[in-house]
């Protein structure tokens, strides 16, 4: 009975204590700002970000010109271009493809501009390989990790770390991503 008391005393002093906010320090949102010199919460913690990836057919990023791959066009939270330079694939008889590669997002940020580059790891179970270590047929699932390279942000983008992570929606021909960033 002792014992579960203390614990009862325990627990509300420690709520009580973090419930206190000392209110002469500044809040780092009221201290943080961007590079247009506007109110930011950007050096409070990561920021979940979200949207769609879709294959970009008729290459409306130009990914030639980029030098890439391909293309994806972003929408959500990123709204822009990505732009793929496969590095190295390879596919098991079983159809199970994995590919590495990077990726150079432009496009903006909550209207903001910026680029950032990412080192990717691709994973799907296509119908079957072909001899060169390609898939062939389709895809029925896939999901890859997209970490951002450190220090290769710039614009909205700069100082910028984290993770993208995408999931294949087969049926409808694109990807979700989720991630966090922080600044």
């Amino acid at each position: 009975m002792i014992v579960l008391t203390i614990a009862v005393l325990f627990a509300a002093c420690n709520k009580e204590a973090q419930n206190k906010v000392d209110k002469s320090l500044p809040d780092n949102r009221d201290v943080a700002k961007n590079q247009q010199g506007v109110a930011s919460d950007k050096s409070t913690g990561a920021e979940q970000i979200s949207g769609t990836a879709s294959y970009d057919p008729s290459d409306a990023c130009n990914a030639a010109s980029q030098g890439a791959t391909f293309s994806l066009i972003m929408t959500g939270d990123l709204q822009g271009c990505l732009f793929t330079y496969v590095d190295d694939y390879k596919c098991s008889p079983s159809g199970t493809y994995r590919e590495v590669g990077r990726e150079y997002f432009v496009g903006t940020y909550n209207g903001t501009s910026g680029t950032f580059w990412t080192n990717y790891k691709f994973e799907a179970k296509y119908d079957g390989c072909a001899v060169n270590g390609s898939y062939v047929g389709f895809e029925i699932k896939g999901r890859c990790q997209h970490p951002v390279a450190k220090g290769s942000g710039t614009g909205v983008f700069a100082g910028v770390t984290g993770r993208l992570d995408m999931k294949d929606n087969v049926e409808a021909g694109n990807a979700t991503y989720r991630g966090h960033f922080a600044w």
